[in-house]
């Protein structure tokens, strides 16, 4: 198993605090300029998604012979194929290994990656060194994806497989959670680095203490290419034990994993399978994006003869690390802490770890051979468990009681390949576990509230005294916390009343403490997660009736109010909000444009450019901004539901000139015949002007006799905020 295996720096927890650069860094175009290019046919909001708009994956998987499915899964770890043999004729670590860097891309500076849309068939996923000869494993699993269709996806095909070749080889599973809908296209939203290399290609690593180098947010792998670290130790050098420990607790931190975690899930995944480092690396074909086109999609080619020999490269390192290696045990720490190792090379020429004079007992049978015995190895990452002081504590305990390992592992698996879906309710299937974890943000079963009860509270809330800007200011940042990526935030649970959420400067906490309150005063039977919600809607209702526009916010009720105990604040950290163009707010000038973050708000908000577009139009006419800044109010009636914003904004009467020491965040507009000074507005203003496409949305709002259709919009994006999380 090619594993490579394996907190935060300060700064933009979104990734905007290093050196000036794109949003997106690096693309698939720019590794693979020939790339057949197909966004032509996905313009216009046409989707790529073959199953249509009414598909329901929920109805369908529900309807799967689920335990069918796992024996033909069981069964399959033992068909070995001729074009692709089985290590040890057991296809288990293999697809243990495609499972977990299918879920491993994971990291909570952003909630991208991870398993839940089957992005390892796409590019850059499938063509990245650390997922070489992945693509067979895709290929063995078709025949089944392919008698089960529509009831599985990929995505789930994908971790159920990894769970079924644990329990076929022996090893303990904490449960399975179904649910991850297929896309039908690469995400193109994530930032996965600048590096125009990939990993064993001169690219250092991204952590250099010595030129007070920290790793870039929102990033987690330590090169490019990489899932986690390089495990022949930091940028390839091997004589770095401090580098490596290092580099293991930054980046699994970053995909959510204590150091307790990180020593399972490292010793789990390394029970099983081997490295393969038979030759050089360039020795081989390319990676699948770049091979030829009767490849067929396979890359890393080479011989069938070799293939059937073994003689593979993946990761370079070459051998198993112990002497069952389908076999779950304690053999891993066994000889860890047994032997003394030796650095060597591999045939492919990469750093690993044999033990000195092994005993033929501890020596591992050939992969193709049974007959024949090889050394086991380690690499500098597995050395580190026992180097490191923190994670050699954990190692000897783990090595001497077995059944924590078990637990331990079972939980960290479950934990990596479940971390992306969200809340528990999401979860399909008959083996979901009844414990509630809280990395699942556990949120009480709320009660749904009445029209009547509704009705009475909006009506105490419009006479409290709180103002519309108040109310939803509120309101916003409780439920904008959501995040498309993971599925986490949002306004269930009304953790904007907890720590750290209640704290965060983008809520203005005094102003927010005082409103949470007087709505926890009058909410009387309503959850405090309903009656904020509630709240922000009535003052949207009565700042639209204001604007003469009687309309009615639609309202779900049945939220629940966490608890202090169901809430790791730590984790909610990186949910905190560098910008916020909705309410105008900027923690401290970026590398990344103001308006580049706004959009990447939006996106993680499941946002349209329209749906966007009316929402800071309106937030504006409503004085939501952070700080209760003027900035981008251009209306003369703030607090009316109008498209003001839009018509001021495009009034060519005025000229808009920078006033700020930075250069090109503030701007002051002045009446262009009298030069009297009219409004002022940031980056995430005049971008509604100056874009040539957002100019062409802003128009519509601003346009005669669209007020109506400015405000139903509103509504309509406003609801679907209010609503984001609450499954």
């Amino acid at each position: 198993m090619d594993m490579k295996t394996t907190g935060s720096p300060e700064g933009c927890p979104m990734g905007f605090d290093g050196g000036a650069r794109s949003l997106l860094g690096r693309t698939n175009r720019d590794w693979w300029p020939d790339q057949l290019q197909l966004g032509i046919l996905t313009q216009g909001g046409v989707s790529p998604d073959p199953m249509g708009p009414d598909f329901d994956y929920t109805k369908a998987f529900k309807a799967l012979d689920y335990q069918a499915l796992k024996e033909d899964l069981k069964a399959l770890m033992t068909d070995s194929q001729p074009w692709w043999p089985a290590d040890y004729g057991h296809y288990g670590p293999f697809f243990i290994r495609m499972a977990w860097h299918a879920a491993g891309t994971y990291r909570t500076g952003d909630g991208r990656g991870g398993a839940s849309s089957g992005q390892q068939r796409f590019a850059p996923l499938n063509s990245w060194p650390d997922n070489g000869n992945l693509d067979k494993a895709r290929r063995l699993l078709w025949p089944i994806k392919k008698k089960y269709g529509e009831h599985i996806s990929w995505a789930d095909l994908f971790v159920l497989t990894g769970n079924v070749a644990i329990e076929s080889m022996g090893g303990p599973v904490f449960g399975f959670g179904g649910g991850r809908k297929d896309v039908y296209e690469p995400e193109t939203d994530v930032y996965w680095g600048s590096e125009e290399q990939w990993v064993n290609e001169g690219v250092p690593t991204r952590i250099n203490p010595d030129e007070g180098k920290a790793m870039e947010n929102p990033l987690a792998a330590i090169q490019m290419g990489l899932i986690y670290v390089n495990p022949e130790g930091p940028g390839g050098n091997p004589h770095d034990p401090e580098g490596m420990a290092r580099d293991m607790k930054e980046t699994f931190l970053r995909m959510a994993m204590n150091d307790e975690e990180t020593v399972a899930l490292t010793a789990g995944g390394h029970a099983f399978g081997k490295c393969h480092g038979a030759a050089p690396s360039d020795t081989f074909g390319q990676a699948p994006e770049g091979e030829a086109l009767h490849r067929m999609g396979f890359g890393w080619l080479t011989d069938p003869e070799e293939i059937g020999q073994g003689h593979i490269t993946t990761s370079g390192i070459e051998g198993a690390w112990t002497p069952n290696p389908t076999q779950w045990g304690g053999d891993y720490f066994r000889l860890l802490f047994k032997y003394e190792y030796e650095l060597v090379q591999s045939p492919a020429g990469a750093y690993q770890w044999t033990p000195i004079n092994p005993e033929e007992a501890d020596m591992a049978p050939d992969a193709r051979d049974p007959n024949k015995k090889v050394p086991t190895i380690m690499t500098t990452a597995d050395m580190a468990l026992k180097r490191d002081p923190d994670y050699r504590k954990i190692s000897e305990r783990f090595r001497d009681d077995q059944a924590a390992l078990d637990d331990a592992f079972a939980r960290a698996w479950f934990k990596l390949t479940h971390r992306d879906m969200g809340p528990k309710v999401r979860y399909l299937g008959p083996e979901v576990p009844a414990e509630d974890l809280i990395w699942q943000d556990p949120v009480p079963a709320g009660t749904e509230a009445s029209d009547s009860d509704v009705s009475d509270f909006k009506s105490k809330v419009l006479d409290s005294g709180l103002s519309i800007s108040e109310l939803v200011k509120a309101a916003w940042a409780s439920a904008s916390t959501y995040r498309k990526s993971d599925h986490r935030g949002g306004s269930n649970g009304a953790r904007v009343r907890l720590a750290p959420q209640k704290d965060w400067a983008a809520n203005d906490p005094d102003e927010l403490g005082k409103v949470l309150t007087k709505l926890d005063q009058l909410r009387g039977s309503l959850s405090m997660a309903d009656a904020i919600v509630i709240a922000g809607s009535a003052a949207v209702e009565k700042a639209a009736k204001d604007a003469g526009f009687d309309v009615k916010v639609p309202v779900k009720t049945g939220r629940g109010d966490a608890t202090d105990e169901q809430t790791d604040a730590e984790s909610f950290e990186p949910l905190e909000p560098y910008a916020d163009g909705f309410r105008n707010y900027l923690k401290t000038k970026a590398a990344v444009k103001t308006e580049d973050m706004l959009v990447d708000r939006a996106n993680l908000l499941d946002l349209s450019i329209p749906e966007m577009t009316v929402l800071v139009g309106g937030m504006r006419v409503l004085g939501a901004n952070s700080g209760n800044s003027k900035h981008g109010v251009l209306t003369d009636r703030p607090g009316k539901l109008t498209n003001d914003f839009f018509v001021n904004l495009l009034e060519m009467g005025t000229v808009w000139e920078v006033v700020d020491e930075s250069g090109d965040e503030e701007f002051i507009g002045t009446d262009r015949e009298s030069g009297k000074e009219m409004w002022s507005a940031t980056r995430t203003d005049l971008v509604f002007g100056s874009n040539s496409q957002l100019r062409s949305v802003a128009e519509v709002y601003a346009e005669d006799g669209h007020e109506r259709k400015f405000v139903t919009d509103f509504v309509s994006a406003w609801t679907k905020v209010m609503n984001a999380g609450f499954f």
